[in-house]
């Protein structure tokens, strides 16, 4: 199901392209490949909501070869890191590359592996947390994310609408861990949450406090 017309999708693609050939070669690529990316929309939101929160410490889970990660390091100051992690290593080194390339080398670090598990073991806390990976893990990343978010920080989900099948009557596992997760995103105590049905839904929550999920 398109949640967004095609030309609505066409009309906002011409009223501010990116002009980044990194990012064009990036989007080829996934073209070419069949390789889910947010695309450029989506990218340029990420953008501004980590400027919006003068994010330094970004941790994504699930980055693929870095198309969203480079849309974040380009919002993030000197000194800002975002932390990529990916199952493939072939994919991490050609984010790597990109990145590099790109200009925003300094500014990431690619950690192989299951970001879940990654991010259960960083130690640290973070501005952003941007969920993008196993469908089924995504109430768990938010269990184990949330704590590690600090107050004013962002968690952001991606493929909320999951292309039209959260809607279906008999969900398969994968959409039953994006309803989990949009149960417990609005009924989470501290945040504030809402689903920007931009491409296939974006889920922005605001931690405002400390919370603890229900």
């Amino acid at each position: 199901m398109e949640i967004l017309h095609p030309r609505i999708e066409a009309y906002l693609a011409t009223r501010a392209p990116h002009g980044d050939p990194i990012l064009s070669e990036m989007e080829g690529r996934a073209e070419r490949e069949e390789f889910p990316i947010v695309g450029p929309q989506v990218g340029r939101l990420l953008m501004l909501l980590a400027r919006a929160i003068r994010a330094r410490r970004i941790f994504e889970v699930g980055s693929g070869f870095g198309y969203s990660a480079l849309w974040f390091a380009k919002a993030l100051p000197r000194g800002g890191r975002v932390t990529l992690t990916e199952y493939s290593a072939d994919h991490s080194r050609a984010a790597r590359d990109y990145l590099s390339r790109a200009g925003q080398g300094p500014k990431a670090r690619c950690l192989v592996g299951d970001g879940l598990e990654l991010l259960r073991r960083a130690r640290e806390s973070f501005d952003l947390i941007f969920l993008d990976a196993d469908k089924r893990q995504y109430p768990a990343a938010f269990r184990a994310g949330l704590p590690k978010l600090r107050a004013g920080g962002l968690f952001v989900a991606d493929n909320l609408l999951w292309f039209g099948g959260v809607l279906d009557p008999r969900p398969d596992a994968d959409t039953r861990g994006i309803l989990e997760f949009t149960r417990l995103i609005h009924q989470t105590p501290g945040l504030l949450s809402r689903i920007v049905p931009l491409r296939d839904g974006v889920s922005v929550s605001l931690k405002l406090r400390y919370a603890n999920t229900p």
